[in-house]
């Protein structure tokens, strides 16, 4: 299993929406055409409207590669460029979990 969080801050009000339609739309790709990832869960921050975490979860590296290289995270990435100011990446390990692969 292959996993990151990330804290994605938006520039202000009008930003976080644009992103969040933005997310919608990618999540949606996501569930329709990528069997490798497990949790892909887009959250938003009690207390800070702009900011927003991402939970992601893969079924190994491989698939993780695959979704980097899917047309609608291409458009993502490349889209959220304007609505941000920030973005912070932890790369996780699985040490231990209830429903994890082993």
């Amino acid at each position: 299993m292959f996993g990151l969080m990330v804290r994605f801050t938006c520039k202000d009000e009008d930003s976080a929406a644009a992103f969040d339609t933005l997310v919608g739309e990618t999540i949606e790709a996501i569930r329709k055409h990528e069997p490798g990832t497990i949790v892909y869960a887009s959250h938003q921050v009690d207390g800070q409207p702009l900011q927003r975490i991402f939970y992601e979860l893969y079924r190994d590296r491989d698939a993780f590669d695959a979704h980097e290289q899917t047309e609608h995270t291409r458009r993502f990435l490349a889209a959220r460029e304007e609505l941000l100011a920030s973005v912070e990446v932890d790369w996780l390990r699985l040490q231990t979990g209830k429903g994890t692969a082993s």
